[in-house]
């Protein structure tokens, strides 16, 4: 059994419990968080499971690094305090282990990763022996293994065409769906989360993983952008009122360009209500939200992944997809040995050990 962290127990971190729990090779043994008032809790109360794990949260960092877990799956956001969440993973690596997270975009694809981020990384994996895997769903998995391994069954592929279609109204995070990405804001609001360069930034990584997979070389990645208003005031379940007239929806692509034209595509379409911009891509079943492949070629591939959790929750269904791939991978990173990986080193690996074994309350 692999001793392994938790770090944070917000809206990935109370997946990230579930899974360790259900993993046959792993042992959950500590729990960090931020919040004083979570301290003392167990962690299968954090967790959402309905039972004890007889593991209690704590905010000692020191006392649990110096215990040297030898995996940490790191959940604290990093969207906004990407230094801090920096500091935390190197602290980890540096203590031995092996980490695990979602929290740092520009080490999606690690080869391009800019120095400040990559080289305290490398230092700290030479000094403590410890490794690192950042990976999501999109970015993440959506715009990486999937297409790859779905590309490979055509015989000619033209394009291919990564698309997040998703109903914000569902996310549990009403400061990053109304300030980041500007949902209610006034038009001539500038959302940071679609800012020139800024989804480049996020994506362009997945891009850049894609091409060099496919082994193509990119001219250049660009960026297209469209907002729609609403047309109505509506009201939502989970953050209340968006006004008429303020954003309703964002539609923007990340585009690789090969040879002069748009080849490797990650499109997201976000809205806070279906009656917005109605013309644009819905999800296949007309519900909360989809990721979904296109290969254009021969034959014309396309494939849609809906998953859910908690209650039918598909943007919990989301962070619970990048949860499992990546707390499926410990093992096979603490075989692999120390080291900084990206997502074409990491294989997509089977539930072993897990079919049919969901833990009951």
């Amino acid at each position: 059994m692999i001793p392994t962290i938790v770090w944070g127990t917000g809206n990935v971190g109370r997946l990230a419990v579930r899974a360790v729990d259900a993993h046959p090779a792993l042992d959950l043994t500590g729990v960090i968080v931020h919040n004083p008032e979570k301290v003392g809790r167990d962690a299968g109360d954090l967790g959402g499971l309905g039972r004890d794990l007889g593991v209690a949260a704590t905010d000692d960092i020191d006392a649990v690094l110096a215990a040297r877990p030898r995996a940490v799956v790191y959940a604290a956001s990093g969207d906004i305090r990407p230094d801090d969440a920096l500091a935390d993973i190197v602290r980890a690596i540096r203590a031995g282990a092996v980490v695990v997270t979602p929290a740092l975009y520009p080490l999606y694809d690690q080869r391009n990763a800019p120095p400040e981020m990559r080289e305290p990384v490398l230092a700290a994996i030479k000094e403590g022996g410890g490794s690192l895997f950042v990976s999501g769903v999109d970015p993440g998995w959506g715009n990486d293994v999937l297409p790859l391994l779905i590309s490979g069954l055509g015989s000619v592929v033209d394009v291919v065409r990564c698309q997040e279609i998703f109903d914000y109204s569902t996310y549990d995070q009403p400061d990053s769906v109304r300030y980041l990405v500007g949902m209610g804001q006034p038009m001539d609001y500038e959302p940071p989360m679609i800012a020139p360069t800024v989804p480049t930034m996020v994506w362009g990584g997945q891009v850049r993983l894609m091409a060099r997979a496919l082994g193509v070389e990119l001219d250049e990645i660009r960026e297209t952008l469209d907002r729609r208003p609403l047309e109505k005031t509506v009201t939502t379940a989970t953050m209340g009122d968006f006004e008429e007239g303020t954003q309703g929806a964002i539609r923007f692509e990340v585009q690789g360009i090969v040879a002069g034209e748009p080849l490797i595509v990650i499109e997201h379409v976000t809205r806070i209500h279906p009656s917005c911009a109605p013309d644009w891509p819905v999800p296949p079943d007309g519900g909360d939200g989809a990721h979904r492949v296109i290969i254009e070629g021969r034959p014309r591939i396309e494939v849609s992944v809906e998953a859910t959790d908690e209650g039918g929750n598909r943007a919990a269904g989301g962070n619970a997809t990048a949860v499992g791939r990546l707390v499926s991978a410990i093992d096979w990173l603490l075989d692999a040995g120390p080291g900084l990986y990206d997502a074409l080193d990491v294989p997509l690996r089977p539930a072993t050990g897990r079919l049919g074994r969901s833990p009951k309350p």
